[in-house]
């Protein structure tokens, strides 16, 4: 069985990190916020309208309205951060996403890029403490369906981190991430705090999936350079 159903907040707890590694390393960032707890996704960009024109034209009104704000007051960070907010749901709206393939298309990267001219002086006005959700909203758009900076997404996943309760998902998703950017001690170090974080029945199960993570992390690093090198697995405490 994947999961061992005889306790129920067992049971949840190790779902919701299934899932949230489930959607961080297939691409469906795009979809959700991160641990499933945040807003800001392409599908709460839909909720708020029912066709996708419509959709379009409500965000360019936001994108322009925004955009005035930083210019009235070029030294707010909430306003860049704002900014960065309705730039990323721009670009996750529309043709800014590939629907079959749940990644972003070159439009929906464009807008990313202004997304992340946004997000870089806002992180300057707020001292390096940005928004968590903002934050969850760049680790998507950083993410391999977006702009494909791991090292920005996982600095981005650290600013959610910094703000929310410690969880074992979290640290799960900062682990994938880090694997990905080659960041190989920080990534050990957040798995091991995931399996920290993870009832020790359960540990086990975690630490396969860190493992697949890694090592597709880990495959994916080798086609860029020819190598072929794994690092260590984390062991569960």
């Amino acid at each position: 069985m994947l999961f061992d159903l005889r306790g129920r907040g067992r049971r949840r707890a190790v779902q919701a990190i299934y899932l949230s590694l489930a959607i961080l390393m297939g691409g469906g960032l795009v979809l959700f916020g991160i641990g499933g707890a945040t807003s800001g996704g392409l599908l709460d960009a839909f909720k708020a309208d029912g066709g996708q024109t419509n959709v379009s034209d409500v965000f360019k009104k936001r994108v322009d309205a925004a955009e005035r704000a930083v210019k009235l007051r070029p030294a707010d960070p909430k306003a860049w951060g704002e900014l960065t907010r309705i730039r990323y749901l721009d670009a996750s709206s529309g043709d800014g996403v590939d629907q079959n393939q749940g990644v972003f298309t070159d439009k929906g990267k464009a807008r990313l890029q202004e997304a992340e001219v946004a997000w870089d002086k806002y992180v300057t006005l707020s001292d390096g403490k940005p928004s968590d959700q903002i934050a969850s909203l760049m680790v998507q758009a950083f993410s391999s369906a977006g702009l494909n900076q791991p090292d920005k997404a996982v600095s981005a996943m650290e600013d959610v981190i910094a703000k929310r309760q410690a969880t074992g998902p979290l640290y799960v998703q900062l682990a994938a991430l880090a694997y990905q950017a080659g960041q190989t001690r920080k990534a050990d170090l957040a798995a091991k705090k995931a399996l920290a974080l993870t009832p020790k029945d359960d540990r086990e199960q975690i630490k396969a999936q860190l493992d697949s993570a890694r090592t597709q992390a880990a495959a994916q690093l080798d086609q860029g350079t020819g190598t072929t090198t794994t690092p260590a697995a984390p062991t569960a405490p």
